[in-house]
């Protein structure tokens, strides 16, 4: 994991419209960032959040810790669009069957 590769900065922007809450993801998402994603994902008072990690690029277990933090906290109204490398770590993880994992492709 190089610190000083551009892939490797972690970013969480957010945008409200309406009840929900929308963050974009993008760099490594890992046990030094992954509370970053979450406080961005709870921050708001949304009644909804969309998660879109199509823009990371490294995820691990303290990630997927968040996401089921995230899926306990918005039981109903999570979504997660996920990158290529994400979605592999959850089909790995065996979490590829969550509602909250929506395909967009």
């Amino acid at each position: 994991m190089d610190q000083d590769d551009p892939e490797s900065i972690f970013s969480a922007t957010t945008s409200v419209a309406g009840d929900r809450l929308t963050v974009v993801v993008t760099g490594e998402v890992d046990m030094l960032t992954a509370d970053g994603m979450f406080q961005a994902a709870t921050d708001e008072d949304a009644r909804a959040v969309t998660l879109d990690l199509r823009g990371v690029t490294f995820f691990d277990s303290a990630a997927i810790h968040t996401l089921i933090r995230l899926a306990e906290r918005f039981p109903t109204a999570l979504e997660v669009i996920a990158s290529a490398q994400v979605r592999r770590v959850l089909d790995i993880s065996g979490l590829s069957g969550q509602p909250w994992l929506v395909r967009r492709d």
